[in-house]
């Protein structure tokens, strides 16, 4: 089973070798087989294909539009990818980066204190 999935996701991703999303979750989908094989049954899904989850994730996308601009991260992304599938997210979705901390002032100079003679 675990081969037939591999194939099945190997088969869209050279039949849209120009489609870089098709692509990027292509290979995802892969990585994920080689950590959990016994998700290849829901990947075999006759229905399922990795276009099709893309237009998922483009729904899920258009729920948080902004303007004319919708972004997920790609954790969340490749959540949606796996919810699609019927896989259950278990930590191994890549995690969005974390918004860097504020930095700490540890001293303040004035300029008055500058100009003192």
């Amino acid at each position: 089973m675990l081969q037939n999935a591999i194939s099945k996701l190997k088969s869209e991703m050279n039949q849209n070798a120009d489609n870089s999303y098709i692509q990027v979750v292509g290979e995802f989908l892969l990585n994920h087989l080689k950590a959990n094989p016994e998700s290849a049954e829901k990947i075999m899904a006759p229905d399922k294909t990795i276009g099709k989850s893309l237009d998922e994730m483009r729904k899920v996308a258009e729920k948080k539009k902004v303007g004319n601009c919708a972004v997920l991260t790609d954790a969340e992304g490749f959540a949606v990818v796996l919810k699609y599938f019927g896989i259950e997210p278990l930590g191994n979705v890549p995690a969005a980066s974390p918004k860097p901390a504020a930095p700490a002032v540890d001293f303040d100079v004035k300029l008055e204190d500058l100009l003192q003679e």
